[in-house]
């Protein structure tokens, strides 16, 4: 290519790119459709961040997760897909060196597809879909605490599977959930700076209330890594990314992930927010993940690209049994939201999460939509933004929400004509409507006839049926099972479930971007 032309291209290319906006996506870790006071006017606390993002944008009340635990869901995240599209069924949460990832060679994702559309890529914090483990001899560890020492980290670095080789082009994350499961380590850019040679003992980290560090497993750690104020690390990393981003390559976009440890258990909050609600650790702790969504914001603004940015907020799945079961009991706080079950759970309170969107100078300001809408569906909604038309084999479990998040789509005209869920042991839930069919008996994730749910446990109607099947408008709490009932919706929704399963997809084909061109600036008031 001559220099003329080269200088040509390279001004178009520039111009293209700058028209594009920066998206930053927040991703919360097991909480709850009740945990936002946007969301639950009766909460023991109040989110103010998030309920001014939510006043500045696009809340939705029919969001769900694809999955009722971590790494499946993160796996919908970045694949636009159902965990089943990678292993055939479901997909448990890694723990220890488990792997190899879920995100499959030469599938494309999130990050890569907007990295073919000239953005600087990057993801902060949790990662959780699995990674490829090396021992001595340059064998593939399987997962499980025991392997963690095993590890040769000259052998498994720089990592096949990480985010760098599935489209990032900058890293700072943790393998499992940074303060839950081992290994314990930090890894950057497919590198562990400091491997884990030391056993951490969870006496030596902070237990508040006598009870909230739960579920904090001893294990191997590296002697840099921190429990309390690792979500302030992933800001700093994410908030580094993108000034530095800005300061070198301006008239580029960027893409920021910033997958946080909150609220997952231990239930941790930083030294600064202990006491700063009247709601206990976990209220402090939910505070504390608003004020991390209040300094994104903040930020877009000193750097003067408010207007150019969209920021999604979402969460991976509902709240943790015993979160949920404190919190009611010690401050008459339902995180779930009255919604029935929590994390694992294929009731609603194990999928249906938050989700906000907030672009000032694109996305109306003030909108509450009731569109049914999965995490899946936020990669067909960003390749509709920039311009990408999505491959048939990529995102299959992916619709596009674009027109909903404009205000442009009539209210009782759904997007979705059905949506899949999966619960923790890869059970399916199907979505038509009003009608929730479940396949599946009880919760299909959590037993409820331990101390701790036991009160929960409510009477079944129809003890006998294989499956459940309920009617959201009239009983969204699941609590009257018309299987038998209404058998000709259930046998509906069975066959439903049953094509969609055996095509490969739940998504249509050739879908068409919207692209910014067609996306009108908000005017002003």
């Amino acid at each position: 290519m001559s220099k003329p032309a080269l200088s040509i291209f390279l001004a178009l290319t520039t111009c293209a790119c700058a028209q594009l906006p920066n998206i930053v996506i927040i991703y919360a870790d097991d909480l709850g459709y009740g945990d936002l006071s946007s969301y639950n006017p009766d909460a023991a606390y109040q989110t103010p961040r998030l309920d001014q993002m939510a006043a500045e944008g696009i809340r939705f009340t029919d969001a769900h997760s694809p999955s009722t635990i971590c790494s499946p869901s993160r796996y919908g995240l970045f694949s636009g897909q159902q965990i089943y599209r990678s292993t055939g069924r479901g997909g448990g949460a890694f723990e220890g060196p488990g792997g190899p990832s879920y995100l499959k060679p030469g599938d494309l994702t999130l990050g890569g597809m907007l990295q073919e559309k000239g953005y600087q890529t990057g993801v902060f914090g949790k990662w959780h879909v699995g990674l490829t483990w090396l021992d001595k001899d340059g064998k593939r560890l399987g997962g499980g605490f025991k392997n963690s020492p095993l590890i040769d980290y000259e052998k498994s670095t720089p990592l096949i599977d990480g985010p760098n080789e599935r489209g990032f082009h900058e890293s700072f994350i943790t393998p499992n959930c940074p303060t839950t499961d081992p290994l314990y380590v930090y890894i950057e850019n497919g590198m562990v700076p400091i491997p884990a040679d030391q056993r951490y003992n969870p006496e030596s980290t902070p237990n508040p209330g006598g009870k909230w560090r739960w579920d904090n497993d001893a294990g191997w750690m590296a002697p840099d890594y921190q429990f309390v104020g690792v979500d302030e690390l992933f800001y700093e990393k994410t908030k580094s990314f993108i000034t530095t981003h800005r300061e070198k390559t301006p008239e580029k976009p960027f893409f920021a992930v910033l997958s946080t440890q909150i609220a997952h258990a231990p239930v941790l909050p930083s030294e600064e927010f202990n006491g700063a609600t009247e709601a206990g650790p976990r209220g402090d702790f939910v505070f504390q993940l608003d004020a991390i969504v209040g300094q994104v914001i903040d930020l877009m603004k000193e750097l003067e690209i408010d207007e150019e940015t969209l920021i999604l907020f979402n969460a991976d799945n509902g709240a943790e049994t015993v979160h949920v079961d404190w919190m009611r009991q010690d401050h008459d706080h339902d995180a779930s939201g009255g919604f029935r079950g929590m994390k694992r759970d294929g009731w609603e309170g194990g999928h249906r999460v938050p989700f906000i969107a907030r672009w000032p100078g694109r996305i109306p300001a003030g909108q509450v939509s009731a569109q049914m809408t999965n995490t899946t569906d936020i990669f067909a909604t960003l390749a509709s933004l920039v311009g990408y038309e999505l491959p048939d084999e990529a995102a299959t479990d992916s619709f596009d929400m674009l027109p909903a998040m404009l205000g442009t789509q009539p209210a009782e005209k759904s997007i979705r004509p059905h949506l899949l869920t999966q619960s923790f042991r890869g059970e399916f839930q199907i979505r038509q409507g009003d009608w929730k069919y479940l396949d599946h008996q009880g919760s299909g994730g959590n037993g409820y006839k331990d101390n701790v749910l036991e009160k929960y446990v409510l009477e079944e109607n129809e003890p006998d049926a294989p499956g459940q099947l309920y009617n959201l408008k009239t009983d969204p709490g699941e609590t009257t099972n018309l299987y038998f009932k209404e058998a000709a919706k259930r046998e509906e929704l069975q066959a439903l479930l049953k094509k969609l399963k055996e095509s490969g997809r739940s998504a249509p084909k050739n879908r068409k971007p919207l692209g910014m061109e067609n996306i009108p600036k908000v005017k002003e008031k």
